[in-house]
C-alpha cells in the first residue's frame, strides 16, 4: 500500500480545485473563473485499494497585492516544501509562456518528484498539445506531462496511477471515508463565498470574507446558519445588497441550495453584510477572520 501527500500547485485559474474535486469524487474546494478563489490550503483525500493520496489544494500563484494575498502565497510556498510529490497544474488552453516555464523550474528545483497536469484539453485544439510539450522539454522541463480534462474525465486514471507509483509505501494518513480536513462549518462559509464570486463582478468578490455566527441543527432537523458577509467599503455593501435587497436574496438562495446539497439537510440561512475598511491589509482583521493561524 502506498500513501502520501501531493501539493497541487499552479497559477490562478489553472483548474487545480476542479481537478482535485473530480479525482476525490467530492466537492472539497469551491471553484469559480476568478483568481483568488482558493485562499487556504485544503486537503482532498482519495482512497483506493492501492493506497491513499492526500491532495493539498493551494492558493493559485498570484502577484501579491495586499497582506491577504501575501499570506496566500506563503501558504503555497510552505505546502510545496512538505509533501511527497508536486503536481503542477498548467492551463493548457492558455498556452505556454516563459513565466510558466520559470515557475515549473522553480518547483522542480525542490528535488521532489513532480508531474505536470496539462489541463482543459477539452476546450483547445488537440494538435497544440505535442507542440507545447516539446516547448517544455526544449526548455529543460523533465517532469512527465499528462494532458487531462477534469470536466470530461480524460486521462485522469493515468495521472492517478502515476501519482501512486511515486508515493512511499505506508499506511493511510487519514481514516477511510474522510475526504477532507476541513469542517462542515468551513465548507458552508466557502459555499457562500463561491456564490458571491460567481454573482458579482470586478473587485467586490475579492474583498469579501465570510464569518459564520451560528451553525447548528435544530430539533426539527433543519440546520440554522447565520453568517456575516464582510466587505471593505460602504459602496460595496450597497452593491452586495442590491436594490431592495434583491441581489443579496438571489445569492443567498443559490448558496442555500448548495448548502442543503452538501449537508443533505434543509438549511435556514440568514445573511448580513458588514463593512470592515481595507480588512485585507489589516493583520488584526486577518487574524480575527481566521486567515492568520496561531503559529503565524
Amino acid at each position: 500500500m502506498r500513501s502520501g501527500t501531493v501539493a497541487v500547485i499552479g497559477k490562478a485559474n489553472a483548474g487545480k480545485s476542479t481537478l482535485i474535486n473530480v479525482l476525490v469524487g467530492e466537492k472539497i474546494a469551491i471553484t469559480s473563473p476568478k483568481p483568488q478563489t482558493t485562499r487556504d490550503r485544503i486537503l482532498g483525500i482519495l482512497n483506493r485499494e492501492e493506497g491513499q493520496i492526500v491532495f493539498a489544494d493551494t492558493p493559485g500563484i498570484y502577484k501579491q497585492r495586499n497582506e491577504l494575498t501575501g499570506l496566500m502565497m506563503r501558504t503555497t510556498e510552505n505546502t510545496s516544501k512538505d509533501v511527497d510529490v508536486i503536481l503542477f497544474v498548467h492551463d493548457g488552453h492558455a498556452g505556454v509562456t516563459e513565466g510558466d516555464i520559470a515557475l515549473m523550474k522553480k518547483y522542480s528545483a525542490l528535488s521532489l518528484p513532480m508531474l505536470i497536469a496539462y489541463t482543459k484539453i477539452d476546450i483547445m485544439p488537440e494538435e497544440r498539445i505535442p507542440a507545447d510539450v516539446k516547448t517544455l522539454f526544449d526548455a529543460g522541463i523533465t517532469a512527465d506531462v499528462y494532458p487531462v480534462s477534469a470536466r470530461k474525465g480524460k486521462n485522469l486514471k493515468k495521472l492517478e496511477e502515476e501519482i501512486f507509483s511515486l508515493l512511499p509505501e505506508g499506511e493511510p494518513l487519514f481514516p477511510e471515508g474522510v475526504v477532507s480536513d476541513k469542517s462542515e462549518r468551513f465548507m458552508i462559509s466557502e459555499i457562500m463565498r463561491e456564490k458571491i464570486l460567481l454573482k458579482y463582478d470586478k473587485e467586490i468578490p475579492h474583498g469579501v470574507a465570510i464569518v459564520i455566527n451560528t451553525f447548528e441543527e435544530r430539533e426539527d432537523g433543519v440546520v440554522e446558519v447565520n453568517l456575516d458577509i464582510v466587505c471593505e467599503k460602504q459602496n460595496h455593501k450597497a452593491i452586495l445588497i442590491g436594490k431592495q435587497g434583491k441581489a443579496l436574496k438571489e445569492v443567498a438562495s443559490f448558496a442555500r441550495q448548495d448548502m442543503e446539497k452538501f449537508l443533505g439537510k434543509k438549511v435556514f440561512l440568514t445573511t448580513y453584510v458588514k463593512v470592515r475598511e481595507d480588512w485585507r491589509d489589516r493583520g488584526g482583521m486577518l487574524r480575527e477572520l481566521g486567515y492568520v493561524k496561531e503559529e503565524e
